[in-house]
């Protein structure tokens, strides 16, 4: 079967590899649709510290059930599913703690292990999620906007809340809908103006353009000189970690997704000074795929919106290079199969 890899820093190829067969508890997917990350494209770039080259991207797959192992229901046989692409041991203290999401040994899709950019995957049953309501091409938007919805989730962000998010990346955009869905007024906050006005659609109910005018000073008319009640970080950059500090408001809660890749310097006492509750983010549950599933199921062709650019399979290769050359882009996704 044909994939899509990653051969060398900068450089993709389509590559003959073997089709698997679905062993015990595994089902075979045709792979329909892979959207692209940030974790591939850092990988393309050589960035990547958690990969080892060659590697075949990919984490955010809808695909058609065509095949099962043993243990596992026929029934399934043609059904459409999304892909939870994170392993969890069962043993580690997050596990045993129920939170699967953050298991020590996770080996994610594309990035500890190989992914879905090729025709077919095998994966144990238990990591998909049937759905025959969502176009197609959208169930390879669940996964990066459920990131952003459990972040929202660790932030306990309720009805009332002002929640600032930075970065209106794809993970930003999950964390700006999740927010307004919960009753919560969004101000978001990207460098490009584009990006930052794109997500008045989907929920900001006020953006920032950082570099075009003064953050904080904009926060604090915002908030009538409160904070935020919530602080979002979603770009991974030392400043935008110390500025979630500044911008969250006394009592307030701080939720970190992004992770910089840089040391970081903090003024440690406005920890206590705000007794700030400061949380990380990581992966997503079950819980927040489906929350969603339920959200793009309103939204229905209005989702095609968050989708910057589509490739085709046999063009896939030239995917990660065009995102190198055009930043900007939303979500890249690849379209495997019909």
């Amino acid at each position: 079967m044909k994939a899509v890899r990653i051969a060398a820093e900068g450089r993709c190829e389509i590559a003959d590899i073997d089709r698997p067969a679905p062993g015990a508890g595994e089902v075979m997917l045709a792979v329909r649709h892979v959207g692209l990350c940030g974790s591939d494209l850092n990988t393309f770039k050589g960035l990547n510290p958690l990969v080892e080259l060659p590697r075949i991207p990919g984490h955010e797959i809808g695909g058609e059930v065509v095949g099962v192992g043993a243990g596992v229901d026929a029934g399934l046989i043609g059904q459409r599913a999304i892909v939870v692409p994170y392993t969890n041991c069962g043993t580690c203290s997050s596990c045993r703690k129920g939170r699967l999401n953050a298991c020590r040994y996770n080996k994610t899709l594309g990035v500890q292990q190989e992914g879905g950019l090729a025709e077919f995957l095998v994966l144990p049953a238990e990591k998909i999620i049937l759905n025959a309501t969502l176009a197609p091409a959208h169930l390879a938007l669940v996964e990066p906007l459920s990131v952003g919805f459990h972040a929202v989730a660790r932030g306990a962000v309720q009805a009332g809340d002002i929640v600032v998010v930075l970065g209106c990346g794809m993970i930003g955009m999950g964390a700006i809908i999740g927010a307004a869905a919960r009753g919560a007024r969004v101000i978001a906050v990207d460098v490009n103006a584009q990006k930052a006005e794109f997500a008045r659609q989907f929920g900001a109910a006020d953006v920032i353009v950082a570099g075009a005018e003064d953050v904080a000073q904009r926060i604090e008319a915002l908030t009538n000189g409160d904070g935020a009640d919530v602080v979002i970080e979603a770009v991974g950059l030392p400043l935008t970690f110390t500025q979630a500090i500044d911008f969250v408001g006394f009592a307030g809660r701080v939720v970190y997704v992004g992770y910089s890749k840089a040391p970081v310097s903090y003024e440690t006492r406005f920890f206590n000074l705000k007794e700030l509750d400061i949380l990380g983010s990581r992966n997503a549950t079950r819980a927040d795929f489906e929350a969603v599933v339920a959200y793009l199921e309103t939204l229905g062709a209005k989702a095609d919106a968050l989708i910057s650019k589509r490739f085709s399979f046999a063009e896939a290769d030239k995917a990660l290079p065009f995102w190198v050359d055009n930043p900007d882009a939303l979500k890249i996704v690849v379209e495997v199969g019909a």
